[in-house]
């Protein structure tokens, strides 16, 4: 699948600039649509785009004529706006995309999805997984309005991927929190990260029910670049990782410790990452290069 012009929605937020440069780097043609004025950002063309209007979303794809589209342009976290508002960033404005981009014979899309859909993140409770590590079969449970809306997201993914005309490659990816070198530095090296250092810190909600996990910006551009370029037909969710934890205790440890009825499907010899990432290696080609272990 030949792609020269790629749009990325929301290429103004961290995941977006960081993808946008990495699109360019390899000789891609870029469209920022998002919404506001344009910051001076890589794109090679900006659009101003309201995401949760259909209107505005079918003008400035139509006006951009992309081969892939990218929709990042999402509220990233439940925290700041109201319930239904966080709702509709992450379901509405993707059915949006997705709408215009089958009208405009769009053949790859890629949506940010979230650790979140699976009921991980923003959750009050404890997360206790079925097994580990995670991978694509985790039931999704969710119940806060941000987690809900990448679950929906991605049924509506799934919708489009079985529709006649609909565009051939849809990739949903579930990210981790996705982090710079500098924010790397000053959380993991710089800190205790010992499960009782992170207990006295005051984080261990946070990092358990993430599973401890992250991933590095440039893998995370990396990865939607190949998404955007991979030529699998339908459908397909893929979870995102470091290849390690954020914790210097061991992972057999910490599972001991923090996810006691989880069912162990696989040996853990060291600090092995909570969520497995071969599907990404089989479907886009693609493996995590960096770790915050050897900065």
């Amino acid at each position: 699948m030949a792609i020269d012009t790629v749009v990325v929605t929301g290429g103004s937020g961290t995941i977006g600039k960081a993808t946008l440069a990495e699109l360019n780097d390899h000789g891609f043609q870029t469209v920022n649509c998002n919404r506001g004025k344009p910051s001076g950002g890589p794109e090679d063309a900006y659009r101003t785009t309201d995401l949760t209007d259909p209107g505005e979303v079918y003008g400035s794809l139509s006006a951009a004529e992309p081969d892939a589209v990218v929709h990042l342009g999402m509220l990233p976290t439940p925290d700041h706006h109201p319930e239904h508002a966080v709702f509709e960033s992450n379901a509405m404005s993707s059915y949006y995309v997705l709408e215009a981009v089958q009208a405009l014979g769009v053949e790859s899309v890629v949506l940010a999805s979230s650790l979140s859909a699976m009921g991980a993140g923003f959750e009050s409770e404890p997360l206790a997984p079925a097994f580990l590590p995670i991978d694509e079969s985790i039931d999704l449970t969710p119940s806060n309005p941000y987690g809900m809306g990448k679950q929906t997201l991605e049924t509506v993914a799934a919708g489009f991927g079985r529709r006649d005309r609909s565009p051939r490659t849809v990739t949903s990816l579930r990210f981790p929190w996705v982090t710079s070198r500098e924010e790397q530095w000053e959380t993991f090296v710089q800190a205790d990260r010992r499960l009782q250092g992170i207990e006295a810190a005051g984080r261990m909600h946070a990092d358990h029910n993430t599973l401890f996990s992250y991933l590095d910006i440039d893998d995370a551009a990396r990865a939607v670049r190949l998404a955007a370029e991979a030529d699998f037909e339908g459908h397909e969710p893929i979870f995102l990782s470091a290849p390690n934890t954020s914790c210097e205790t061991p992972t057999s440890e910490v599972i001991e410790r923090r996810y006691p009825g989880a069912e162990v499907r696989t040996d853990f010899g060291g600090h092995e990452a909570l969520i497995d990432t071969q599907r990404a290696e089989e479907v886009l080609g693609w493996e995590p290069r960096n770790s915050w272990r050897e900065l």
